[in-house]
């Protein structure tokens, strides 16, 4: 950690792990609507409400900041699983056959 500070390169870090961490989110959400569909919206709810409470706990900014990058992309993650569910509809992703669809 100090050689972040010490080289004033705490932005920057954040910067990519937010990178990641959203990236990350992508094949989360294909493959959670691609087993569960849109069931599963509230396991992300959870995910960003924990996030949010631990960002609130900790002191250090950066594991702090990376918390809350961490829940707010788990919101986002709801509205996206539903717009998967779209996606799939439209053909662009494939369907489970192992799943029934009521469109």
């Amino acid at each position: 950690m100090e050689l972040l500070n010490e080289y004033h390169l705490s932005g920057l870090f954040i910067g990519i792990c937010t990178f990641l961490i959203i990236g990350l989110f992508h094949p989360v959400v294909v493959k959670a609507e691609y087993y569960w569909g849109t069931k599963c919206w509230w396991i992300f709810l959870l995910l960003g409400i924990g996030g949010v409470a631990a960002s609130l706990c900790v002191e250090n900014i950066l594991v702090a900041s990376l918390l809350g990058v961490f829940a707010f992309s788990s919101f986002w993650t709801i509205k996206e699983v539903f717009e998967q569910e779209d996606r799939v509809k439209k053909g662009w992703f494939p369907k489970n056959p192992k799943r029934t669809y009521k469109f």
